[in-house]
């Protein structure tokens, strides 16, 4: 009998890559639920259409999983962050909070949980997962987001307590390529400077000063992280960095972009448009050693995949 894997918001950035992936596995049987946006075209996918801020919607979708990949979020770019950070809270609390407790009323076996990096200090060094310290405050601009996911993180270590199921908090980095969010309003940095790199006239305008540094990891090794901890967490609770390891400055990322896209852009500054001056990345020894697990796909050869992929999707758009 196959497992039923689960994948919540499969029709948002990370969702739809894991979709198109494990339902090539021939071990899995995949559900996918989406919400307000149409399903995509991908054969031995099954849909189911609810809000899971629902209680008896996520109760009837829960029901009968094996493994939940919980990719469902309230998310946006640097402008929502601080313009409106309400908005990353109150649904993504309640929507994690139903989906944990159905998780464990329905004796799903792992649950998967995609926080991210927000909650830690801005550093030179690449942090491990030890080096967050709820007494430290989060970042002004990431309290909202920063603190919904510690939340969330802790609601895992509780069920995974109560003994029925293995529960996995992957802290990712900044994750990028095929399918990301790339309109201005809504993209974070990288999908933001491909639109700009490949739409612009004559020229290329980074928000703020450029030198906060992000750690980038390509999507097919965040999905692969994904499988290495279905195949080989042992205990019932674990947290784990998942990034490529280094940094690069938003200014350095937005030259390699342009470079790769072949265009003939100059590149200026916005001071005035919303910035976050945090600069990080991982330390991700834990994965390696407890998972097997590394990122395979360089930062340059992701670039190179991504204008690949946004030429071929918008080809009408470049003639």
């Amino acid at each position: 009998m196959k497992t039923k894997l689960l994948i919540c918001g499969a029709t948002g950035f990370i969702g739809r890559n894991l979709a198109e992936n494990f339902v090539q596995h021939p071990e899995y049987e995949v559900h996918a639920v989406r919400f307000c946006r149409p399903e995509f075209d991908c054969p031995g996918l099954i849909w189911h259409q609810g809000d899971l801020r629902d209680p008896q919607t996520v109760d009837q979708t829960i029901n009968g999983m094996d493994i939940v990949i919980q990719a469902a979020a309230t998310t946006s770019g640097s402008r929502d962050i601080v313009n409106q950070p309400f908005i990353h809270v109150t649904d993504n609390a309640v929507m994690n909070s139903l989906l944990l407790r159905a998780a464990y009323n329905y004796r799903v076996k792992h649950f998967i949980f995609f926080s991210c990096s927000t909650m830690y200090q801005s550093s030179i060094y690449a942090l491990k997962e030890s080096d967050f310290n709820p007494a430290d405050e989060i970042h002004p601009s990431y309290f909202g987001v920063g603190w919904t996911k510690v939340y969330v993180e802790k609601m895992c270590e509780f069920f995974a307590n109560l003994g029925l199921s293995r529960h996995t908090v992957i802290r990712h980095s900044n994750i990028y390529g095929p399918h990301d969010k790339f309109d201005l309003e809504r993209s974070h940095v990288f999908g933001a400077t491909v639109t700009k790199a490949m739409t612009a006239t004559d020229r290329i305008v980074i928000w703020g000063t450029g030198k906060e540094r992000r750690d980038l990891l390509y999507i097919d090794d965040l999905i692969y992280f994904v499988d290495q901890s279905i195949k080989h967490q042992e205990n019932l609770y674990e947290v784990f960095n998942c990034g490529s390891g280094q940094s690069l400055s938003v200014e350095e990322l937005v030259h390699k972009i342009v470079v790769a896209s072949g265009r003939d852009l100059k590149v200026e500054h916005d001071l005035t448009m919303p910035s976050i001056d945090i600069s990080l990345s991982l330390d991700c020894n834990k994965a390696k050693n407890e998972l097997g697990w590394k990122p395979k796909i360089e930062l340059d050869e992701g670039i190179e995949r991504t204008l690949k992929w946004y030429r071929e999707t918008r080809k009408n758009t470049f003639g």
